[in-house]
C-alpha cells in the first residue's frame, strides 16, 4: 500500500506541523506503507519524506521540472520522478497511490486534495481522501464543507468521503478501514433547479 501526502513546502508558523509531518512519515514507514509526495526537501514535504526514509520506508517523489529548483528537489530519494507539468505530477501521484492525505499547506495542497476528492465523487476511483487536522488546521474547512452540505451543493455521502482526523493513529486506522459510499447517481434530473 502507498499513500500520497499533500502538504506545504513551507514549515508553517507552528512547530507542531513539522513534528506531525515527521510523525506521519515515521508511522507510514513502520506500518510498511509507502509514501508518495511532491518530491521536495523543504517544509512539511521534506519532514514527512525524511522521517519515512530514516525509518526504512519506501518514498517516491514526483516533481515538475520547473519546480525542481524552486521546491528544492530531495537529494536523498532513490525514486524521484521528474515530470513536465503539474497535471502530469498529480496524475502520476494518483496512479501510484492507494489513498490521499492532506496535511497543512496552502492553495496547492487544497487544490490537490479537492481534485482527487472530485475524482472519487465522480466515481473515477474509490480511494480514501483524508485531512490530517493537525492542531485544528482544517477546522474552518470542515465547518465550511458542512455549510456546503446545508446549502445543498454537496451530498452527505460525498462529504463523508473525506476523512478528518487529528492524530496519526486515528488517521491511518480510518484510511485502512475506509469503505467508499455506494452512490449510484450524484444528481437527479428533478434536482437541477
Amino acid at each position: 500500500m502507498r499513500l500520497c501526502v499533500f502538504c506545504g513546502s513551507s514549515a508553517g508558523s507552528n512547530p507542531v506541523y513539522m513534528e506531525q509531518a515527521s510523525q506521519l512519515g515515521e508511522a507510514l514507514a513502520k506500518a510498511g506503507i509507502g509514501l508518495v509526495y511532491g518530491g521536495a526537501s523543504v517544509g512539511l514535504m521534506g519532514a514527512v519524506a525524511d522521517a519515512a526514509l530514516a525509518n526504512g520506508g519506501e518514498v517516491i517523489g514526483v516533481i515538475p521540472q520547473a519546480l525542481k529548483q524552486k521546491e528544492i528537489a530531495h537529494p536523498g530519494l532513490q525514486d524521484l520522478r521528474v515530470v513536465k507539468s503539474m497535471h502530469e505530477r498529480k496524475a502520476l501521484m494518483a496512479e501510484l497511490s492507494d489513498g490521499f492525505i492532506a496535511m497543512p499547506g496552502g492553495v496547492g495542497t487544497l487544490e490537490e486534495l479537492f481534485e482527487v476528492w472530485t475524482w472519487a465523487q465522480l466515481g473515477y476511483h474509490d480511494k480514501p481522501c483524508a485531512l490530517f487536522n493537525v492542531h485544528g488546521f482544517y477546522d474552518g474547512l470542515s465547518a465550511f464543507l458542512s455549510h456546503v452540505v446545508d446549502q445543498a451543493f454537496l451530498r452527505d455521502e460525498h462529504r463523508s468521503m473525506v476523512i478528518v482526523k487529528n492524530s496519526v493513529e486515528d488517521l491511518l486506522a480510518a484510511i485502512q478501514n475506509y469503505e467508499p459510499p455506494k452512490v449510484v447517481k450524484w444528481i437527479k434530473k428533478d434536482q437541477q433547479t
